[in-house]
């Protein structure tokens, strides 16, 4: 089979389980959101672990519900398939001049500031305009920044950046003293944004850094939680020094 026929078949079952399966009757838009957001996950975890058997499978959970919109969308009469894959060929052939046109680039960094310029005369009305207000925090404050950068809205170098954060950090120490909870949460909101700002200076992705070392913080922490019941020792009776002393054996292991 061709890959456009596993496609048309892919298509089919879809078609037959809207029709036949009680529970894929009852779907909606509204419904397949949070599983597909689910969906979203499971690859990105996935990733993290470059699980190349993991990625497969999950790229498949999301075609099946790419295949789901696009048969309800049929059904209300939105949109049919064919007119999804048409609209993005299109999209991506008339954004990407320097290979199906005359237009001449440098580098990567040309083709991201063309593809904005593009978006702007679509008829987008920001150069934020295509950032999620669903994406998390993280992930959203580094896209904006992103986006920003494409029209030259930037520092110039890391280390005027670096006194940003140092900025936004004496900021929240006066926050904190003065004691109004609203000023510290703003305050601190502005010493993550420029921290992500500074990770894109180090090329670190910083949701990424942050999932790394949460799934590093996890490890370890189960790893003492074992240790000290091996030891007949109990978490919730024993110091901080003592738990130190432990999170600090397995840090060397």
């Amino acid at each position: 089979m061709t890959t456009g026929e596993r496609f048309e078949r892919l298509l089919h079952i879809m078609d037959e389980l809207r029709e036949q399966c009680p529970w894929d009757k009852k779907q909606t838009i509204e419904t397949l959101r949070p599983l597909t957001i689910e969906e979203m996950y499971e690859l990105a975890d996935a990733v993290v672990e470059q699980d190349w058997k993991g990625i497969r499978e999950e790229i498949g959970d999301l075609l099946l519900h790419m295949a789901f919109y696009a048969r309800i969308g049929r059904e209300e009469q939105q949109f049919t398939m064919d007119e999804v894959i048409d609209q993005i060929c299109e999209k991506l052939i008339s954004r990407h001049p320097h290979i199906y046109g005359d237009v001449q680039v440098a580098d990567e960094e040309e083709v991201k500031a063309n593809w904005e310029k593009l978006k702007l005369k679509e008829g987008k009305t920001s150069v934020l305009a295509g950032v999620p207000n669903g994406l998390p925090a993280m992930v959203k404050a580094w896209r904006m920044q992103e986006k920003a950068r494409k029209i030259d809205f930037e520092w110039e170098h890391k280390a005027d950046v670096w006194k940003k954060v140092e900025e936004e950090t004496a900021e929240l120490k006066e926050a904190e003293t003065l004691g109004v909870q609203e000023k510290v949460e703003e305050e601190f909101g502005d010493l993550l944004f420029s921290l992500v700002n500074y990770a894109r200076f180090l090329q670190v992705d910083p949701e990424l850094a942050l999932e790394r070392t949460n799934r590093k913080f996890k490890s370890r922490f189960m790893q003492m939680e074992v240790l000290a019941k091996d030891r007949n020792l109990s978490l919730e009776n024993m110091s901080l020094q003592e738990m130190d002393a432990l999170w600090n054996e397995i840090k060397k292991q």
